[in-house]
C-alpha cells in the first residue's frame, strides 16, 4: 500500500489525516514544512476540501513545500479505514495541528497504533494526548472566537515543526510515546473502559 502512493518504507514519514478545511489547520502544517528537517518524508492524507478556495489553497502551499523539499506526498482522498490504519501504523510520527477540534480521534487513531504524536493543545485533544508522555501538544494563542486562527500562525508553525523535528530524531522518545499512547487509548478510551465508566456512573446515581 505504502508503494502504491510513492512512500519510501526506507525512509521514517511524518503523517497528516485529515479533511481540508480551517479548523483541521493543514495550512498551517504546510507552512510549517519550512522550518522541518528534510531528512524525512511528510505525508498527507488529505482530501474533501471544504470550499474551492481551499483546495487552491492547499494546491499553491503543496507546490511551494515541494519547491523547498523532496519527499512530500500528498494523498488527495479520503482512504478507506484499512489504508488510513497502514498508514497510523508505518508512521514515525503523526500530527494534528488542528486550530478546533472538540475531540480528536485521529489522534487516538495514531496512539491505538502506537505511533507518536504531535498535536495543537485545543479544545478535546488536551483530553487525550499528554504532553510529554504519548507526544507532545503544542501551544496555540488564537482567536476566542470563530475562526480560531493563531494569532501569531509563524511562531504556531516554527513551534510545531520544532516538535516534530525532535520527535523525528529520536527513535527512542518516540517508542516510548508510542506505547504509552497505546496504553492510554486501552485503558481510557476503549468500549470496554468506557462501558466500564458508564456503568460505574449509573450506578454511583443509584445510591
Amino acid at each position: 500500500m505504502l508503494r502504491r502512493f510513492g512512500i519510501d518504507r526506507g525512509k521514517t514519514f511524518l503523517l497528516f489525516v485529515g479533511r481540508i478545511t480551517r479548523q483541521k489547520g493543514i495550512i498551517h502544517l504546510m507552512h510549517a514544512i519550512e522550518f522541518m528537517d528534510k531528512d524525512f518524508q511528510v505525508v498527507l492524507c488529505a482530501g474533501a476540501p471544504d470550499t474551492t478556495e481551499i483546495a487552491q489553497e492547499m494546491k499553491e502551499a503543496i507546490a511551494r513545500a515541494r519547491k523547498l523539499r523532496d519527499g512530500i506526498i500528498w494523498i488527495d482522498e479520503m482512504l478507506e479505514k484499512p489504508s488510513v490504519i497502514q498508514l497510523y501504523s508505518h508512521a514515525a510520527v503523526f500530527c494534528c495541528p488542528s486550530i478546533y477540534e472538540p475531540f480528536g480521534i485521529i489522534n487516538l487513531e495514531a496512539m491505538a497504533c502506537e505511533t507518536a504524536v504531535v498535536a495543537s493543545a485545543v479544545g478535546g485533544i488536551k483530553e487525550v494526548v499528554v504532553d510529554g508522555e504519548t507526544g507532545f501538544l503544542v501551544p496555540l494563542k488564537q482567536m476566542t472566537e470563530s475562526p480560531f486562527e493563531p494569532l501569531y500562525p509563524k511562531k504556531f508553525a516554527r513551534d510545531l515543526a520544532e516538535k516534530i523535528n525532535l520527535l523525528m530524531h529520536d527513535e527512542k522518545l518516540r517508542e516510548r510515546f508510542g506505547r504509552a499512547g497505546r496504553i492510554r487509548a486501552e485503558q481510557k478510551f476503549s468500549w470496554r473502559a468506557i462501558a466500564q465508566e458508564t456503568k460505574a456512573l449509573y450506578e454511583s446515581l443509584l445510591f
